[in-house]
Parts: structure tokens; sequence; C-alpha cells
């Protein structure tokens, strides 16, 4: 039988976030049942809300960043057993037939992925998130959190860590590189603690040096000012990867001369319009402009016991449920350190 479950969800765009009993479906053969203990509060789950991506399916209970403990077991689940401490990233389903669900990368699954919340599944339901208390999930999509790392701490790298971990492995953060982050935010502060990790020399570049003493701290070794001009003439040719974790609409021109030859300019952050960038300083200096989008479930494993070998997690600020409206539009004006953990402990409907 299905089960009900406290959750936080938001009847139309607009809306406050409010109570509700969610039904959760029955626990099938290959399916776990997590009780969540934290669930992070990502961007993309404000742009979804407010409808600025495009029409959401409401109600709507958002939250891709779930940390929790397996609480029951399907009959041929056998990767996780009840009591483990385990995570949901910001996928639930895909064919795990095709080429890409083979490698390892659903995300990019040629049926279709289905997205943690806001996402018509095989099933044609419109999936819910982890603002909640409990969530059913396959356990092909559920992976285990080292017990290195705290859970909340924990669930913001479900979506942010690996964001950053899988283009800063892919494009060569390593002992004698050098790694710029464009923006210490959500997604910048774990890529920067990611990136001295991994062994690269890393700077920060934001429009002001505000949280100069922050970079310093999770292993910067610079943090520069980009609102001054002399930063993109000084440091010409100095990186060998910069990773952009913002949205906005940057000169990303000027971003590309800060290269090395043979040099990545990575951007994981969708801004509202398209980079414009002359061909020829990609030619000259054999550079390349890339994307990234979060990670298949073997990577974000990986990236898991990573940070756990590491002591990474994310710098967060842990709220209560009647604090979510008030946290999205801090997370707008950019006054959150660095990430926002919902204790869905606190969900009474």
């Amino acid at each position: 039988m299905p089960t009900t479950t406290p959750a936080l969800s938001v009847a139309a765009a607009g809306e406050r976030f409010a109570p509700i009993n969610l039904e959760r479906r029955d626990l099938g053969d290959n399916d776990i049942r997590i009780d969540i203990a934290w669930a992070g509060i990502c961007h993309s789950d404000i742009h979804t809300i407010r409808e600025e991506w495009g029409s959401a399916n409401f109600p709507l209970v958002t939250g891709h960043e779930i940390a929790g403990v397996v609480s029951a077991v399907g009959s041929g689940v056998t990767r996780h057993k009840v009591g483990d401490r385990v995570g949901v990233g910001c996928l639930v389903d895909s064919c795990g037939e095709c080429e890409q669900c083979k490698n390892g990368f659903e995300q990019f699954c040629e049926r279709g992925s289905v997205g943690t919340y806001n996402s018509k599944g095989y099933d044609g339901e419109i999936t819910q998130g982890g603002y909640a208390q409990q969530v059913v999930v396959s356990e092909r999509f559920v992976v285990g959190i080292p017990d290195g790392i705290d859970l909340d701490v924990a669930a913001p790298l479900l979506c942010a860590g690996i964001t950053t971990y899988s283009p800063l492995k892919r494009w060569g953060a390593r002992p004698g590189a050098h790694v710029a982050v464009v923006g210490m935010g959500g997604l910048g502060h774990l890529g920067v603690k990611i990136a001295v990790a991994l062994g690269a020399e890393v700077t920060v570049l934001s429009r002001t040096t505000a949280k100069s003493a922050d970079a310093a701290e999770f292993g910067a070794v610079e943090h520069l000012a980009t609102s001054d001009p002399k930063v993109f003439k000084d440091n010409a040719g100095r990186f060998d990867l910069i990773l952009n974790t913002v949205s906005a609409d940057l000169p990303m021109g000027d971003y590309v001369r800060l290269l090395k030859p043979n040099g990545a300019l990575v951007s994981v952050g969708l801004p509202p319009k398209p980079y414009e960038i002359a061909p020829g300083s990609l030619i000259g200096g054999n550079k390349v402009v890339a994307g990234s989008m979060i990670g298949g479930i073997p990577e974000t494993q990986e990236m898991l016991d990573f940070c756990a070998e590491h002591g990474i997690g994310a710098t967060i600020e842990r709220i209560d449920a009647s604090q979510v409206d008030e946290a999205y539009d801090k997370v707008v004006a950019g006054d959150v350190r660095y990430r926002y953990v919902i204790d869905t402990s606190t969900i009474k409907p």
C-alpha cells in the first residue's frame, strides 16, 4: 500500500510553502524507503517553483539534495540495508538499458532520465522531491553516504558536490594545475574545496573580495575581484582550467583570455543569454569552452567517497520548515553561506 509522509508543497507559482501529507508509492521489489533527515535548498528548486525555467507541475514538492537513513527495502534490494546512511540526488530513474545508462551516465539516458521532482516518471506520475520526511526510490539511484560525513553537510553534495566534482575531474584539476573558480556560492565553495583536495592551486574569481577570508579557509591561494578590469589583464594566460559556477551574463571572452594554451573554461550555470566568444580566441590557443551537467550514479558515489576521504562537506546554514520561503529570497540575494539545509523533522502538517 502507498504511504503518506509530511512534506512541504507549493500549490501554484507565487504561493508560499505549506505542510501537507504527501503520498509516496508502495515499496516495490527494488525500492528503498528513506527516512529523510536533511534536504538541501538548490537554486534549481527556486527556478522551478518560480517558473523561471518554464511551467511547473503544481502542487509540487521540490528538493534533490536528500540525506537520510534507510527504513525499509524491497525483497530484491541488494545494495543497501535498513539503517544505512544514504542519499538521493537529481535523478530517480532511467531506462538502465541504453548506452549512456550502461556507461554510468544516467543523466543522459536515451529514453529520458527522470528527475527527482517536477518530472514525469515512466509510470506517468509527476515526481515529488525531498522536502519531506520520507521518499521511496529505486535502489539504482540511492548512494551510500560514508560515515566520515555528517548527513546535514552531505545533503548538498548530492547536487552541488557532483556538479563541481565531475568537471573538475574531467578537465584536469590535479597537482600542478592552476584552477580558477568563478563565483563562491553554493556551487563555488564546494568547487574550491574539491579542487584543492584534488591537488590544484585554486584562485577564486568573483565580483568583490568580500568572501576572501572564506576562500582562504577553503584552501584557495588567492581571491580576485573581477570588478577590477586589471584582473583580466594581469592574469591573462594564467589558468589551466576555469570552472564557472554562476548563472550571470558574464563577458566570457575576458575569461577565455585568462586560460593558458590548451586550457578549458567549463560552465555549470545557466545564464539567460547566449555566450559571446570570438572563435579566434579559442583557435589561437587550442582553448576549450564546455559545459557539464551533474554526474551519473557511479561518479556520484565516487564523489562522496572522495569527500569523506578528504573531510569535505558543504558549509551550511540549518533551517526549519517555517523558514524555507525566507531562505529562497536570501539565496536569490546571495545571503547564505553557503547552502541552506532543511531539518525535515520540523515539517508538521
